[in-house]
């Protein structure tokens, strides 16, 4: 199962291309719209949940845009992500994550939505680095400071 996701914003371009592609795939699709206008045709789909862990556990793969509590919900629990940034975002802050989790070999950084079905056949033969977070450092940030006062 594919499971698509957008965050609590909206991502009417990825909710589309993916329910374009949806008669092509063979397999069923699962789409978290967000605020989006666009409803999908070809796959089911929800504006939000109260939690999405059974979507992410029954995905084999996530389309996602580039929000980072998304992107570590996904590569946590050591699923294949594609990532497309939203460019309705106010920043490059999608791009900046995105850069690096592809960098390294985290995920699939699909830079242009028209090629997301070149990207699903991509994600689905490549060999992913499995995530690891980073040690958390703050509380010994937070007692030196404290320390100081």
């Amino acid at each position: 199962m594919i499971f698509v996701t957008v965050g609590s914003t909206d991502f009417d371009l990825l909710i589309k291309k993916m329910d374009e592609l949806i008669p092509h795939l063979g397999e069923e699709v699962v789409m978290q719209i967000g605020l989006g206008k666009y409803k999908p045709q070809h796959g089911r789909f929800f504006a939000f949940a109260p939690s999405l862990e059974s979507y992410y556990e029954h995905a084999d793969l996530i389309v996602a845009h580039g929000g980072l509590g998304t992107i570590v919900e996904a590569l946590e629990r050591g699923k294949k992500l594609i990532c497309v940034v939203n460019p309705t975002t106010y920043d490059q802050h999608q791009e900046h994550l995105l850069r690096v989790f592809a960098a390294h070999n985290y995920l699939l950084w699909c830079k242009n939505v028209e090629n997301l079905a070149e990207a699903i056949q991509q994600a689905r033969a490549t060999q992913f680095t499995p995530y690891q977070p980073p040690e958390c450092h703050i509380h010994k940030v937070i007692v030196a400071y404290l320390d100081k006062i």
